[in-house]
């Protein structure tokens, strides 16, 4: 499996943060294994057992219409909206690993290898920041109010954002 089958951007853009775990949703995943989103779900509650509640949960309504309005996902498709009658279930990186088992196909293992990959990258990416903020707060103490406008400045760079970084739009 020496090549992508979904490049690591559309996997980056596809993990949420919801209830404070980066999380994956069933609709977004299906496509990467190649299979309808009631077909992942089927299997799922087939196999039920494999995917307790800190592997997978449901969202609410509210969850649901938060995701939805923030995605843009209504499409009109035959006179009929896209939604699913049924709420969203979410899969956090251990859900999605034991996915692989119950959807036992090639594809779903390649994908859930590069699925894998962009969690340790995240994971990376969220420690070299922590690194970082920890050097320049040593810094900041050792060199005390001298330079305290340019590690306030650095700080306010680092810092990830509070609002959600999925935009609605178009980009200039």
């Amino acid at each position: 499996m020496s090549e992508e089958l979904v490049p690591y951007e559309v996997i980056e853009n596809k993990i949420y943060l919801i209830r404070g775990q980066k999380v994956m949703m069933d609709m977004d995943l299906a496509p990467l294994y190649g299979v309808e989103t009631k077909y992942l779900n089927r299997q799922v509650r087939r196999n039920i057992d494999r995917f307790p509640g800190d592997f997978m949960f449901q969202l609410t309504k509210n969850e649901a219409e938060v995701l939805r309005c923030q995605n843009v996902t209504l499409e009109i498709v035959e006179k009929r909206g896209r939604h699913s009658k049924y709420l969203p279930y979410a899969f956090t990186e251990h859900g999605i690993l034991m996915l692989s088992s119950v959807l036992n196909s090639k594809r779903a293992i390649g994908v859930n290898i590069q699925i894998m990959r962009a969690f340790v990258k995240l994971r990376q990416l969220l420690s070299s920041h922590a690194d970082l903020r920890r050097k320049i707060e040593g810094m900041e103490k050792k060199y005390d109010g001298q330079f305290k406008v340019v590690f306030d400045a650095i700080k306010a760079l680092i810092q990830p954002p509070t609002s959600n970084p999925k935009k609605i739009g178009f980009l200039k």
